[in-house]
């Protein structure tokens, strides 16, 4: 049996991230284990957006240093991970959501977010192909981006193989063995692991596992899905957000984006041709010089949904236990400064940013829920 001073169950953004700032933090024996592969769960199956553009303080701060690290990782890690700064565009339909956003844009500039409200003449000039019937205005933040999911995990876990951070892929917990109301053991399907201190970034599989321990992480599955199209040659840098359709281009050359089919919350990730058909005519709406354009492969993953779509974040009830889960739908993007956030608490017993007290577990049974409204697809 090995002996592990942090043991992360989970190889997405928020295991990886964590053990990538738990090493830079001096920590040198790490862990991630994985029950399937790296970036099989969420991360692996999101659309590559990266937004600052929220409603509440929390996200937005979080967003702002998180848009500083996903900066620093493009020029530091190891393997290119895409990272650009197109810019998100969020088209608005009424003077109603005009004059909400326009009260949301003031509150991120307060907090250092260069978002702006802008007119459609000046929507034509960031992206001329769009057909703006029924459009009055947009939020646009020009240092919102996106990011290659796999390149990013791919460059990181060479980043942690340099500094002998094992990775156990293909490995499930099952079960674990308490001393002193604290985990000790670690029991997988493989082995068993005797650690000093655990994380769960297990996303969809959080709630299962917490259960076994004796408490309750109140997140829901929601099946989210997205599809990407052939390549074709680069025309479109940001994201575009019309309420809950969304696309942009990867740097392939691709089309990929989703919209919401407002299904309830389950334990399936089949793709669906209502989904198709709907981002379909949505997309087609918005952007009719696509209509001759095939798309390639469609693919489902989960949004992980708390009660007031924020993370949760950091302690639990169990002292030597920590948890980085919740996102709905903001994992990766969020992941960086998740990750750092977390690693400074196994560290250090507290968060480095004063936002990051707000999203524990304990906010839910203190009754103090911050609702996030800017949640897309």
């Amino acid at each position: 049996m090995k002996n592990y001073d942090v043991l992360i169950v989970g190889g997405g953004i928020t295991g990886l991230s964590t053990a990538y700032y738990l090493v830079r933090n001096g920590v040198k024996n790490i862990a991630i284990v994985e029950k399937s592969y790296v970036g099989s769960g969420s991360t692996g199956r999101c659309g590559t957006g990266i937004r600052q553009q929220f409603t509440t303080r929390e996200h937005i701060v979080l967003m702002r240093e998180a848009v500083k690290i996903w900066q620093y990782w493009e020029e530091s890690l190891p393997l290119p991970i895409h990272f650009r700064q197109g810019g998100y565009l969020w088209l608005l339909r009424s003077e109603e959501a005009l004059n909400e956003y326009k009260s949301h844009v003031k509150l991120q500039n307060l907090f250092g977010v260069p978002s702006k409200i802008i007119s459609k003449e000046e929507i034509k000039e960031i992206v001329p192909d769009l057909s703006l019937e029924g459009i009055v205005g947009a939020s646009w933040c020009p240092t919102d981006g996106s990011a290659y999911p796999q390149d990013v995990l791919d460059s990181l876990r060479l980043f942690l193989k340099g500094n002998s951070v094992e990775v156990f892929d293909y490995e499930e917990v099952k079960d674990f063995e308490l001393q002193g109301g604290k985990i000790k053991t670690v029991i997988t399907s493989k082995d068993k692991y005797g650690v000093s201190a655990v994380l769960f970034a297990t996303g969809n599989e959080t709630k299962r596992l917490a259960s076994k321990l004796g408490f309750e992480i109140p997140i829901e599955n929601y099946k989210h899905q997205i599809v990407v199209s052939e390549p074709l040659k680069i025309f479109l840098s940001p994201m575009v957000v019309d309420s809950s359709l969304y696309f942009t281009q990867t740097y392939r050359g691709r089309i990929i984006g989703g919209t919401d089919t407002n299904e309830p919350p389950q334990n399936n990730l089949e793709a669906t041709y209502e989904f198709l058909e709907k981002f379909s005519n949505e997309l087609l709406r918005l952007m009719p010089k696509l209509a001759s354009v095939r798309l390639m492969r469609q693919w489902a993953g989960y949004y992980v949904v708390s009660p007031d779509k924020h993370p949760i974040i950091g302690p639990t009830p169990i002292p030597n236990l920590y948890i980085g889960t919740g996102y709905s739908g903001h994992g990766f993007m969020l992941g960086p400064i998740v990750g750092k956030l977390l690693a400074h608490y196994i560290i250090h017993g507290m968060f480095f940013l004063e936002e990051a007290n707000n999203l524990t577990l304990s906010r839910f049974k203190e009754g103090k829920l911050i609702v996030e409204k800017a949640v897309i697809g």
